[in-house]
């Protein structure tokens, strides 16, 4: 008999299974955990991979895994969409791809899950953390897509249940998900639970653990860019920890803290500069977030004129997501700027030449792109968000209104 088609009844079931337990014993049982590196051994015996995706840091210690002791069989993708229509290409050459995401970047995967895999019957397996998960704390950027992920994934035809804690047990799963999509052509998506992968903990090839003491921090970088801007600046930030770090240390209703939606920061920043031109605007970006959503930088150039400090804080990694590495060492974004039509780049290091860029964009106008090579690493104890989402919004809007 196969498994139930939804992570709802699973999860049930599992609910049902752990009252039970309770109810015998006098110490529940702590919730079992699936090691790394058991889990990426189970999908290559089962002829899984290669592997691909954006990090989410449930998942974390599979990247890490991946990048430890098969780095040649994880491809690092700007973004999920991307990842699915990477992994449908590697089906037809012939390999059983996996594809890593998280539940928030679900709808990147909307157009290529739907027109593509189902449209020419191309099975991946995908690999989908649950963050918002009812019954859950988490974010509130993640409540509405942890309430709708199984249904969403049932909407679009896959095939989804959740992420079994058992090796033996997940073993038979990964069998039946297997024949599910040979026999249909579709795709077989298994839900990630929060805590459901044990830390991993070898350093991964290729990663580079050295400190770069000559670079600023995020935090340092935000700070003087801030004192440079002219202090009517309204000011976007990218999800993650550069809107924490900037409500922390620089709050004030002429910024919009955006928590979710990765990569749309920089069209955010550019829909208010067109439409609010008597005001400087500058966008806080981030290298991952502008890998994800690489074609704003062409729309942003196409409006050379508008007046939009583009400002990409590049620590080369997804640091919010446990640090996985980005492209963005090999990625020249001053050129792909300058192709885009961006009036002027800018490349800097170190705080006075920041500084200087910051005051000529802001000085000249126009499209500037401004890219700030800093160091990973933030303050452990940095919390979240004070100021709820709506309200950051509602606050920002009436700054933009005087």
């Amino acid at each position: 008999m196969s498994a139930p088609n939804t992570a709802t009844t699973q999860a049930t079931a599992t609910t049902e299974a752990t009252t039970a337990t309770e109810a015998t014993t006098a110490t529940p049982a702590p919730p079992r955990v699936l090691e790394a590196r058991t889990l990426v051994e189970l999908l290559q015996e089962h002829g899984h991979g290669p592997f691909t995706g954006v990090p989410c840091s449930f998942l974390g210690p599979v990247i890490s895994c991946l990048e430890a002791e098969h780095p040649q069989e994880y491809v690092i993708a700007a973004n999920e969409g991307e990842a699915v229509a990477l992994a449908a290409g590697a089906h037809l050459a012939g390999r059983r791809p996996v594809v890593i995401l998280q539940n928030s970047g679900l709808g990147n995967t909307v157009n290529p899950l739907t027109s593509l895999c189902h449209t020419l019957r191309l099975p991946v397996l995908l690999l989908v953390t649950w963050r918002g998960r009812p019954g859950h704390t988490d974010e509130p950027q993640h409540e509405l897509m942890g309430r709708i992920t199984p249904d969403l994934l049932t909407a679009m035809g896959v095939r989804n249940e959740v992420l079994p804690d058992d090796p033996a047990l997940l073993a038979q799963r990964l069998e039946a998900a297997a024949a599910h999509m040979a026999a249909t052509g579709l795709p077989f998506a298994f839900i990630v639970p929060k805590g459901a992968i044990a830390p991993y903990g070898a350093p991964a090839a290729g990663r580079s653990t050295a400190p770069r003491p000559h670079l600023m921090k995020r935090a340092e970088a935000i700070g003087h860019i801030v004192s440079a801007m002219d202090p009517h600046t309204l000011l976007v930030a990218t999800t993650g920890k550069t809107a924490r770090e900037l409500e922390r240390d620089r709050d004030r209703p002429e910024n919009l803290y955006v928590v979710g939606s990765m990569g749309c920061a920089s069209s955010v920043a550019l829909g208010v500069a067109m439409y609010a031109p008597h005001r400087r605007v500058a966008v806080l970006d981030g290298d991952g977030a502008a890998l994800m959503r690489l074609e704003a930088m062409a729309t942003i150039g196409r409006r050379r004129d508008t007046d939009l400090c583009h400002i990409l804080l590049d620590n080369e990694s997804y640091e919010s997501t446990g640090g996985q590495p980005t492209a963005s060492a090999g990625v020249d974004f001053g050129a792909i700027a300058e192709a885009c039509g961006y009036r002027a780049t800018h490349d800097v290091a170190d705080a006075d030449a920041l500084r200087a860029a910051v005051l000529s964009a802001q000085r000249d106008g126009g499209a500037q792109l401004v890219r700030v090579r800093i160091a990973p690493g933030s303050d452990p104890n940095l919390g979240r968000p004070a100021l709820a989402p709506p309200a950051s919004a509602a606050r920002f809007k009436e700054a933009i209104a005087r």
